[in-house]
């Protein structure tokens, strides 16, 4: 039986494990939850909001105890993950704001004497989530399916046990019942599948597609948030210096261990050399070492198997041509850290091409023009976002209308913003999260009419 264990990235030391549940505990907490769900969609939506507010509470009220446990477990820096404690604050009061109106049942007129549409839950929703934002990924997808009624069941990532674990407590110190963690190994999760109602999962692609097919396999609607390979355009008439420190900025920060973070800079001559010179220049400033350190502004990776895959991918780049104009080293001491590297003349032979770099690894694209431009950004199997920076917004306006992306930022690194949806399209996934569309996405939109 698998365990869920706790690495400190920082030491490389285990600091915590604990044991999968055994098979029957699955359908027993299933069982649970479709009961606590049956009561918990019969309250309005404003009471629903109400308890989810004390779990706002609860975050801010331990966000220092909870950040630490991020850090511990995922090697953020303790900044990151208070921020990021912060936001899925943000995150619960924004619904409890928009879920009422949001949520309330629309009058539409035709023929009948009454007619319209109601927004009811599907009842168990399953979320198969990531290691590197264990609060944020959770709640996420978990504020707006609870608002709308649902109950979720979490299947946590294995080396995240004691972040998720304290989340759940504070859930349930809210009076939360409908919110749950199933402690189950990667086997169960078809029988958890089948036993809900809908899948949210968050991870890689190739992970993915194997949930979609379980899915599929028994009728379950998804929303899948995967890989993500973002282009960082840069044209000739932009603010190179400002381009440079945001995609420093993008790429580098949560040690680069994010699916949203532009990895691809892809530049036009005007600008190529004083644009690489620049990026190196900022990255050059980062500084690796404890996370908890206030000093400390490069991260470790959170697993050992996690940067000998990225390094695999570096060496690879360089054995096909790119450029190695800084770092690329493994390091020698303890922990998991790497650093941070940028790869020049990144071409279609090298696996850092096409694949995501999940790592503080910078690959460079030198376009020929900027139609050229447009084209490495989107030749790519991935459409999760993508920038573009230039002082003519105009046409970076139009550019941003070609690009195959769920977003498109200009003269800003790729973010999410809890007003406007999150997702992608192509191998980065389907389904968007955030915003009202996010509310929508594990509903029963149901029609009602009346003669």
């Amino acid at each position: 039986m698998t365990a869920f264990t706790s690495c400190n990235p920082a030491t490389g030391e285990v600091v915590y494990t604990r044991a999968a549940w055994p098979e029957t505990q699955l359908s027993v907490a299933l069982a649970q939850l479709r009961e606590a769900q049956r009561l918990w969609r019969e309250l309005t939506v404003a009471e629903r909001a109400g308890q989810l507010l004390r779990l706002a509470d609860q975050l801010q009220a331990h966000r220092e105890e909870l950040a630490g446990l991020v850090t511990l477990e995922v090697g953020k820096r303790t900044a990151e993950c208070l921020a990021e404690i912060d936001k899925s604050a943000q995150l619960i009061r924004y619904y409890a704001q928009l879920a009422p109106e949001l949520l309330a049942s629309l009058e539409i007129p035709t023929q009948a004497s009454r007619s319209g549409v109601a927004f009811e839950p599907l009842g168990t929703v399953l979320a198969v989530m990531p290691w590197n934002y264990p609060i944020w990924q959770v709640l996420r997808f978990a504020v707006p399916a609870l608002m709308a009624g649902n109950a979720c069941l979490v299947k946590p990532a294995p080396s995240v046990p004691q972040s998720t674990q304290r989340l759940l407590e504070l859930a349930r110190a809210s009076g939360l019942s409908v919110l749950d963690v199933a402690w189950i190994d990667h086997d169960q999760v078809e029988e958890a599948i089948r036993q809900c109602d809908a899948v949210a999962f968050t991870g890689s692609t190739q992970t993915g597609r194997a949930i979609a097919a379980l899915a599929g396999r028994h009728l379950k609607k998804t929303v899948l948030e995967l890989g993500g390979s973002n282009p960082f355009i840069v044209l000739a008439d932009a603010d190179v210096a400002a381009a440079a420190q945001d995609a420093a900025n993008s790429r580098f920060r949560d040690a680069g261990q994010s699916c949203n973070a532009a990895k691809r800079m892809i530049v036009v001559p005007e600008i190529a050399e004083a644009f690489i010179d620049a990026f190196c220049a900022e990255a050059t400033k980062l500084r690796a070492g404890d996370p908890r350190h206030p000093a400390t502004t490069l991260s470790p990776l959170t697993r050992a198997d996690l940067r000998e895959a990225l390094h695999a991918q570096v060496l690879d780049a360089v054995a096909h041509g790119a450029e190695l104009r800084l770092g690329g080293q493994m390091p020698a001491s303890p922990g998991f850290f790497y650093p941070a590297t940028v790869l020049d003349r990144v071409n279609p032979d090298c696996r850092v091409y096409h694949e995501e770099v999940f790592g503080p690894v910078a690959g460079i694209l030198r376009a020929r023009d900027e139609a050229d431009a447009l084209r490495l950004a989107n030749d790519t199997p991935f459409g999760l976002g993508a920038s573009i920076y230039s002082a003519d917004k105009e046409r970076a306006w139009a550019l941003a209308r070609q690009i195959e992306a769920g977003s498109v930022f200009i003269n800003r690194h790729t973010s999410s913003d809890l007003r406007l949806p999150f997702g992608g399209v192509k191998s980065s996934g389907y389904g968007r999260e955030l915003s009202e569309f996010g509310l929508y996405e594990f509903v029963n939109v149901k029609t009602y009419w009346q003669k």
